[in-house]
């Protein structure tokens, strides 16, 4: 028998569909657990598309991890086979707007997804103009689709309202007379909307929901919905209560309490165990607390990684001078002198005091740190401090990882 033979596993001890447990797997209507109530309010916003009517445009809130992606999606695929049995011909595209930043990327996407053999349009990755690539999109829609919704994912990550204008704009501008187009924006930051053009604003922000974190009751049914990833008999009693429970604590997070279930398997076949046990889960948070923190920033602007990069260096310092009060927080004016030095360091100018206090609001908002107001009395007024809530030894690795 050849060597090679022994190099891979023919047969998985542990896993039996790993797919289910991949961020990327849209389940069935069963494995969707928790979002009756958002998927019915998301359905009934674009219910009028059933019909070949316009869809509401819709803006959905929420932190990393609540199901937003998940159930626009699947709205979206139930509403085209719902619209065909009603004779409507209807389509979804979706846009990573982390990726596609630009007008002309996000187009290209949107355009590339709708088209089909049928039309003799061709959509090059790029080489043409963002105009070329509108004039191509509203042909299509117009030719194939009586309606057609368009996910952007991460929205605030676009550097400008220009497709959002477009969009929410092209029938009462007569870009498309057969086709209704209807939008649905996702974002992590609820203040996303005051950004807004007002003209863009007026026309997109029809419908608006948030995403509330998930429980530890309602992670652990999500998980148990996705059990039969492994093999009869591998997880014992202990693995999912446990990972649901640390999931539900910090974060609320789907993603996290998938990602614990599944690394603690990888654990478990790497370790060559029979089964997964409990103490793989405490291992696999730990790793998937770096993937987390990892995505969370995928995508930052260099400043806003500048500013969060101040306060960790601020963190360690103090963790190494005085670990008592390691957790105590740091004033907005201190973090903005260090990212004034390392804004030097990188030979780029800093950005004023008040953009770099939005930008701490950010990483506030995705749980990456804290924020807690205080009052110094009349001579001081009332100041702002800054936790880091992860590890900072954590956060300067992973920072030092995704420099551009």
């Amino acid at each position: 028998m050849p060597m090679s033979d022994d190099l891979f596993i023919r047969k998985d001890p542990i896993f039996v569909n790993k797919e289910l447990l991949e961020i990327s797997h849209l389940p069935d209507e069963g494995r969707i657990v928790g979002r009756d109530e958002e998927i019915g309010q998301l359905a009934n916003a674009v219910n009028p598309a059933i019909f070949g009517q316009s869809p509401s445009n819709v803006l959905i809130y929420g932190k990393t991890g609540t199901g937003k992606s998940l159930c626009a999606k699947y709205v979206s695929r139930r509403l085209v086979s719902t619209a065909e049995e009603e004779g409507v011909d209807a389509v979804f595209a979706y846009v990573d707007c982390a990726q596609d930043t630009t007008e002309t990327q996000t187009a290209q996407t949107i355009a590339s997804a709708v088209n089909t053999d049928d039309t003799d349009i061709y959509i090059p990755d790029k080489g043409i103009s963002t105009a070329t690539y509108y004039k191509r999109l509203w042909r299509i829609l117009d030719q194939e689709y009586d309606v057609a919704l368009i996910i952007l994912d991460e929205i605030d990550k676009l550097e400008d309202d220009a497709i959002l204008m477009q969009l929410s704009r092209a029938g009462e501008a007569g870009k498309v007379t057969n086709c209704k187009i209807g939008v649905i924006g996702i974002s992590n930051k609820i203040k996303y909307k005051d950004r807004m053009d007002e003209r863009v604003k007026s026309s997109l922000c029809e419908r608006e929901f948030v995403f509330p974190p998930y429980n530890a009751s309602q992670l652990n049914d999500i998980m148990d919905a996705r059990n039969d990833a492994f093999r009869d008999g591998v997880l014992e009693d202990g693995v999912i209560p446990r990972a649901a429970a640390l999931a539900a604590r910090e974060h609320g997070d789907a993603r996290k309490a998938i990602d614990i279930l599944r690394y603690a398997g990888e654990i478990a076949q790497a370790k060559g165990a029979d089964t997964v046990r409990e103490e793989f889960v405490v291992q696999a948070r730990e790793r998937a607390e770096v993937d987390r923190f990892r995505e969370l920033i995928r995508g930052s602007t260099p400043h806003s990684r500048y500013a969060l990069q101040a306060l960790t260096v601020l963190s360690l310092e103090r963790q190494a001078d005085d670990p008592i009060d390691e957790d105590e927080g740091f004033r907005t004016t201190r973090v903005y002198d260090v990212y004034e030095q390392i804004c030097r360091q990188e030979g780029t100018d800093a950005l004023s005091l008040r953009r770099v206090r939005d930008l701490l609001k950010e990483h506030a908002f995705l749980d990456v740190i804290e924020q807690s107001r205080h009052s110094g009395g009349s001579a001081e007024g009332s100041y702002t401090e800054h936790t880091l809530l992860e590890d900072p030894e954590v956060v300067r690795d992973v920072l030092s990882d995704t420099v551009d």
